[in-house]
């Protein structure tokens, strides 16, 4: 198997065409998408990437510059569970999640379209295979959009393909979130598949009682109402609640999900492929949440997403991110009346524009 010759990271600052805003992080104007570029000594090529809501992406840059290609280099290319096995060891007594995970992630996401290209197949193919369309919905960063400004967003979601919808809670007032709810239940219909999410903003008793408010409205899930280290609240909001929980995007390895569904904590389990460890512990994540008979969703990075969500039996919604990489990147993830459509170009299928991130790099 040919080894690793070249390891190259780069680090973007890419501004948002507007100030997004959620209960957490609060107003975001950029995000940071950190890149990593391999090639093998037969001269394949693959590429991945990790990304921040504006902040630590310099750190997660240079773990993959210096620690990462240190540990890599050299390695075979094909061999990509033994290399992962080595890179969370080397990492791990100053890693196991934060910018450390970023990274080993950002690597792991290129080897796997690394190995696809070579093989010729898209990703979900090389994955299992399963079926390319995706269930997909729009997942908003909207907190503090009126109900008539959220109404309008939706409409254009409405008009690019979308039949689903996700709308951000967590306004100082939980009757200024029942408001919006019920307006876009109104708006949308019985069963229009309608998710809402939290940001952790709660603790477990605001929760149960924000699930309780939000469950005439029919929810299809409530995401993220606390802290993702308060695995025993997530089991009491689940429970007590009585709306489904969606969580999983801070949680940063395959045991944290472990723990999570163990102790009855989650509904629909939601790794981001660039912070749990990439194509190799998220895959590895569906087959657990499979196990347990739990629907798999995701966040963010929906265009490399999309090929794992297409090799899962278990997948339900893959998310469209607010912070998509559409101007940087030669073919734009396609949704098709509700479902995205998994390309059959080898790889990922992601073709940055390099000229372009130039401009924008950190």
């Amino acid at each position: 198997m040919p080894k690793l010759e070249r390891i190259e990271a780069g680090h973007y600052r890419i501004p948002l065409p507007e100030v997004l805003t959620d209960s957490t992080h609060g107003a975001m104007t950029h995000f940071e998408l950190v890149t990593c570029r391999l090639r093998d000594a037969d001269g394949a090529e693959g590429s991945g990437y990790t990304y921040t809501v504006g902040r630590n992406g310099g750190a997660a840059h240079d773990i993959l510059a210096r620690e990462i290609a240190e540990l890599a280099m050299g390695h075979e290319a094909d061999a990509i569970e033994a290399l992962w096995q080595h890179l969370w060891w080397g990492l791990h007594y100053g890693g196991r999640g934060g910018p450390a995970v970023l990274a080993q992630s950002a690597i792991d996401i290129a080897l796997w379209d690394l190995k696809a290209r070579r093989a010729r197949l898209p990703l979900w193919r090389l994955l299992g295979g399963y079926d390319p369309r995706v269930p997909c919905y729009a997942g908003g960063i909207d907190l503090e959009l009126d109900a008539k400004a959220l109404i309008r967003q939706t409409e254009g979601n409405l008009a690019r393909g979308f039949r689903a919808i996700k709308m951000k809670v967590g306004r100082p007032r939980l009757s200024e979130d029942v408001a919006k709810l019920a307006a876009m239940r109104a708006h949308l219909g019985e069963g229009f598949p309608m998710m809402v999410d939290a940001n952790m903003r709660w603790t477990a008793d605001v929760a149960i009682r924000a699930a309780r408010a939000f469950a005439p409205h029919d929810p299809t899930w409530l995401e993220e109402p606390v802290v993702p280290e308060d695995v025993a609240g997530h089991a009491r909001v689940l429970r007590e609640g009585g709306v489904p929980i969606a969580t999983g995007e801070n949680l940063r390895s395959l045991w944290d999900f472990q723990a999570l569904i163990a102790a009855g904590g989650v509904s629909y389990p939601e790794p981001d492929v660039t912070n749990c460890g990439g194509v190799t512990a998220f895959m590895k994540i569906a087959h657990l949440a499979e196990a347990h008979h739990l629907p798999l969703t995701s966040h963010g990075a929906h265009d490399v997403t999309v090929q794992l969500l297409a090799a899962c039996p278990n997948r339900f919604y893959l998310e469209a991110h607010g912070f998509g990489l559409d101007r940087f990147i030669e073919q734009p993830l396609r949704i098709e009346e509700g479902m995205a459509v998994a390309p059959e170009r080898p790889g990922h299928g992601i073709g940055f524009d390099w000229a372009g991130l130039e401009k924008v790099r950190a």
